[in-house]
C-alpha cells in the first residue's frame, strides 16, 4: 500500500513559535506557567508537561505572583497583563504575531466606528480562546457572529467593520459577507459599498490549508487525520476531507488505527491539524506503513 504524508499539516507558525518559545525557556530550568493549553493536543500537552510546563486556568493565575507566565498563541485580553502587572508576573510572549497584527487592527477600527456611530463584527465562535483576546481589545463591544442566522443581531443600518477569527472557513466567511451586503442593500439606509468595511483576517497559512487538503483526501483511498479532539482548526479540516473522501478517519493517536480500515485500499494519506506536532504524524505514518 502506497502511503504519503501531508507536506502541508503539522504546526502552523503561530503554534511552532509558542512550542519552541516554551522549550527555550523550560531549559533554562524555570517552572514556567502557560495561561490555558499552549497546544490542544493531548500527546504534545504531555511532552511539554513532562519538561515542567505547568498550564493553568485564568482563576489559578489570578492568584499567581512573582512567577513566570506564557501567553500561547491564540493571544490575551488587556486585562491580563494588567493583572500580570500588578502581581509581578513575568509574562513571556508568544501570541502569534498574525494575531498580535489582528488585535491592533480591531482596536483602532473599534475607535473609528465609534466615530461613526458604527459597529465592530468578529465572525468567531463563542468562548474561543483567541476570540476573548479580540473582544477584550474593545472591551466587549463587540458583536460576535457564527453564520448568517447571526445577521440579525448587526443593525444594518449603521456602518459596519467586520473581521474574523484567524482560523475560521473562508467560505463561511465569505458567505456571511455576502449575505450582510444583500441585508444592508435591502435596508437601503447604509450602502454596503461605503458602509461595510470588510477585513480578510484569516490566516493564510490555514486559508491555504483548504484547497490543498480537498486535493490530496481526492489523491487516495483513505485519510487518517490526526488532531487534538478540542482543536477548532482539526475539526474544520477534518470535515473538508471527509467531505471530499468520506474514507477519512479522525485519531489522536497511533493507538487508534484500525487496521480494518485498510482492506482493499491501495493508497493512503496522512494529514493533521496546525495544532499536530510533526512528530506524531510521523509516528502514525510509521504505524501505517507497516500494515
Amino acid at each position: 500500500m502506497k502511503v504519503e504524508t501531508d507536506k502541508r499539516s503539522g504546526f502552523c507558525f503561530g503554534v511552532m513559535n509558542a512550542v519552541e518559545i516554551a522549550e527555550k525557556e523550560l531549559l533554562n530550568g524555570e517552572k514556567i506557567y502557560s495561561l490555558g493549553s499552549i497546544v490542544h493536543n493531548d500527546k504534545e500537552l504531555e511532552r511539554l508537561t513532562k519538561l515542567g510546563l505547568v498550564t493553568i486556568g485564568h482563576k489559578e493565575f489570578r492568584k499567581l505572583k512573582n512567577v513566570s507566565v506564557l501567553i500561547r498563541a491564540h493571544g490575551e485580553p488587556p486585562e491580563t497583563y494588567l493583572t500580570a502587572e500588578k502581581n509581578n508576573i513575568r509574562i513571556i510572549e508568544a501570541t502569534c504575531p498574525i494575531v498580535k497584527k489582528l488585535q491592533s487592527k480591531i482596536r483602532n477600527a473599534w475607535l473609528k466606528a465609534r466615530e461613526y456611530n458604527g459597529q465592530v463584527v468578529i465572525f468567531g465562535k463563542t468562548g474561543h480562546a483567541e476570540v476573548i483576546g479580540l473582544m477584550g481589545q474593545i472591551q466587549n463591544e463587540g458583536i460576535l457572529v457564527l453564520d448568517t442566522g447571526d445577521i440579525s443581531k448587526i443593525d444594518v443600518t449603521r456602518p459596519v467593520w467586520l473581521f474574523s477569527q484567524t482560523t475560521m472557513n473562508t467560505e463561511k466567511y465569505d458567505m456571511f459577507i455576502k449575505s450582510l451586503g444583500m441585508e444592508m442593500k435591502k435596508k437601503g439606509i447604509c450602502d454596503p459599498d461605503s458602509c461595510l468595511h470588510v477585513h480578510n483576517t484569516i490566516c493564510r497559512q490555514v486559508s491555504d490549508r483548504e484547497p490543498s487538503l480537498r486535493k490530496f483526501a481526492a489523491r487516495h483511498d483513505i485519510i487518517i487525520f490526526v488532531s487534538g479532539k478540542d482543536s477548532s482548526n482539526g475539526r474544520m479540516l477534518f470535515s473538508i476531507a471527509r467531505e471530499i473522501n468520506p474514507s477519512t478517519y479522525f485519531i489522536s493517536s497511533a493507538e487508534e488505527i484500525d487496521k480494518a480500515w485498510f482492506r482493499g485500499k491501495k493508497s493512503a494519506g496522512i494529514s493533521g491539524a496546525t495544532s499536530t506536532p510533526g512528530w506524531l504524524i510521523e509516528k502514525v505514518y510509521n504505524v501505517v506503513s507497516n500494515i
